[in-house]
């Protein structure tokens, strides 16, 4: 059993005492019974879904609008006041119910660790243990960087030219939902072997383009198909494939004319969550608001329909104090809005950069412009209806890379910026037991309901 939250215990206890008091004072009023509460509130071991509760859960997933007047935050790491994530929970919470095909997808955008999948790695093992496997989640078609790469997946490619939207050179802006584009040269392969179960539903990402030539698909070893590119005009294009009894490992060749291809989604039956980690190298919120086509970038996510996306940068940008002074807010305003439009019912979650360090006269210090980002990043959150999560604090905030640097083994690596293996660790636990605790807050208002 995992340690139960003292601030949702408090909400618990609250909630429990204001029903069990209006039905003492008015007989008619039925406040609930402690079966309910059990099924709600109990946190089930891991791999365990909680017990149903046959009462009220929300029919349609909505979304609150804009928020002028923020209520009292319960939680400082996880604000998701006003509703802010409910659409998120609603799905969770047909996840947890295990009701047919109810796969909770969430689309994680951030810049370097998330590139090595530090961080999103754990989350997406967190999560899939507590809520069930769904699959791996979105992959690119090849690697853009030597580092990059995937918790559970080798990949491995050749021939392919690869462009990606935090080199800041737009060209068309359009780099698919994981923001790299890839174009075949002769031969060009790609090949992903996935560990643990097989995955019964792969869907290749591609751009449909004039002159554009042919790729054929292998899963397991065997054909699944051919797949032609060609088209009068560019526009997204998806190509899925259903494996009986699953497959770990699946290929793409290229073939004549050039294709340009995006990456793979990899999917079991379900129900569970999936995670996609889309790190970019070097990556900002520019890349959100200035590299990528925004109807291009629209028609990705509202093709992986997801149920919660995550905005995590700040890394890169605190090198440069003027323009998160003068500029960053605007731009952070800018990703959301056109993430909004894409995708009207969907939660977003502004998740803060971690502690960034520099040598100072007194030794590593936290660079002064993190804190900034991060005020900036809780208010344009509130402001806007969207999540967020204070992963600098949650870390131990002022000063947290300078003992990270000086733990024994290490935490994070010399440049003061990326995580160990051990450190991403530390910052998934915190992010994934903030998620499930505002989970819990969200049935608890569910059963508050009349």
């Amino acid at each position: 059993m995992r340690p139960f939250p003292i601030s949702t215990a408090c909400t618990i206890l609250a909630t429990g005492l204001v029903l069990a008091g209006a039905h003492w004072a008015r007989p008619a009023i039925r406040g609930p019974q402690m079966a309910q509460f059990r099924a709600v509130f109990d946190v089930a071991p891991d791999g365990a879904p909680m017990l149903p509760v046959a009462l009220r859960i929300p029919p349609e997933r909505t979304l609150p609008a804009p928020i002028g007047n923020r209520a009292l935050i319960v939680n400082r790491l996880l604000d998701d006041s006003n509703g802010a994530l409910d659409a998120f929970y609603t799905d969770l919470w047909h996840t947890e119910r295990r009701q047919k095909g109810a796969i909770t997808r969430i689309v994680h955008y951030g810049d370097s660790p998330t590139t090595a999948d530090l961080i999103t790695g754990d989350v997406r093992s967190m999560l899939q243990k507590r809520f069930g496997w769904a699959g791996h989640g979105f992959i690119l078609a090849a690697k853009p960087w030597a580092w990059y790469q995937h918790t559970g997946a080798e990949l491995s490619g050749s021939g392919w030219q690869a462009s990606a939207g935090s080199h800041f050179e737009a060209k068309d802006g359009m780099f698919g939902l994981g923001g790299v584009s890839f174009s075949s040269g002769s031969g060009a392969k790609t090949r992903i072997v996935f560990s643990g179960e097989g995955h019964t539903r792969f869907e290749v990402w591609f751009l449909k383009q004039p002159g554009g030539g042919n790729f054929e698909v292998f899963a397991g070893g065997q054909p699944l198909g051919e797949v032609e590119t060609g088209a009068e005009t560019k526009s997204p294009g998806f190509a899925e494939f259903n494996v009986d009894g699953g497959a770990r490992r699946v290929e793409i060749q290229a073939e004549g004319a050039p294709v340009r291809i995006f990456g793979v989604s990899a999917e079991g039956a379900g129900p569970g969550v999936v995670y996609d980690s889309l790190g970019l190298n070097g990556a900002s919120i520019g890349v959100l608001t200035h590299m990528f086509n925004e109807r291009h970038w629209a028609a990705e996510l509202q093709h992986r329909a997801p149920s919660l996306v995550i905005v995590n940068y700040g890394t890169n940008e605190a090198d440069f104090a003027s323009f998160i002074e003068k500029q960053y807010q605007k731009e952070l305003r800018e990703a959301i809005r056109r993430i909004r439009a894409a995708l009207p019912h969907t939660s977003i979650l502004v998740m803060s950069p971690m502690d960034r360090g520099h040598r100072g006269p007194d030794g590593i210090e936290t660079m002064p412009t993190i804190p900034q980002l991060v005020a900036i990043q809780r208010g344009v959150a509130a402001d806007t209806g969207c999540g967020f999560f204070d992963t600098y604090t949650a870390m131990g905030g002022q000063g947290t890379m300078a003992r990270w640097y000086a733990a024994q083994p290490r935490l994070v690596s010399a440049d003061f910026i990326h995580p160990s293996p051990a450190g991403g660790k530390i910052v998934a636990e915190a992010f994934v037991r903030e998620l499930i605790s505002g989970f819990i807050r969200f049935k608890a208002r569910q059963v508050a309901l009349p």
